[in-house]
């Protein structure tokens, strides 16, 4: 996925008011308890998904699909791989923006459930953080 970076970091700077840097996806690419995907298409990469495993909890900690190609159930496969990747006994937690109301329906539908809210998480507008959280991905049918 190194070779990806450029490409993952164009739909990045596309998809967050606060991009990761190439630091940051460097450092999850090179640690052995992350799992990092990409979807490609005719057009090259469709988009991304990074998590890392913490104990015995994986924390989905960033997907993105560039705007022109979202709803197309691109980060729905990408989190359907994770799930295989990871195992079905495998438990979630992620943070995602309260007004992302489309992220928060597709992780929903996987069975994630709201937990509690992080108060000013992101830096950019000081927007709250939902914490959603999947006891095990086993018996989800999305």
């Amino acid at each position: 996925m190194y070779g990806d970076l450029p490409a993952v970091l164009a739909i990045e700077r596309q998809s967050f008011e606060t991009p990761w840097s190439l630091a940051m996806f460097v450092l999850e690419l090179s640690k052995t308890s992350s799992i990092c995907l990409a979807a490609t298409g005719d057009e090259g990469l469709v988009g991304y998904l990074v998590c890392s495993r913490y104990a015995d909890l994986w924390h989905l900690m960033n997907v993105a699909v560039p705007p022109a190609r979202r709803r197309q159930g691109i980060a729905s496969r990408l989190l359907e791989r994770l799930f295989e990747d990871a195992g079905p006994e495998a438990r979630y937690t992620l943070e995602v923006r309260t007004s992302n109301h489309g992220a928060i329906a597709m992780y929903e539908r996987f069975g994630f459930q709201p937990a509690g809210h992080r108060r000013g998480y992101y830096h950019d507008n000081g927007e709250d953080a939902l914490i959603m959280w999947l006891e095990s991905a086993a018996t989800v049918e999305a």
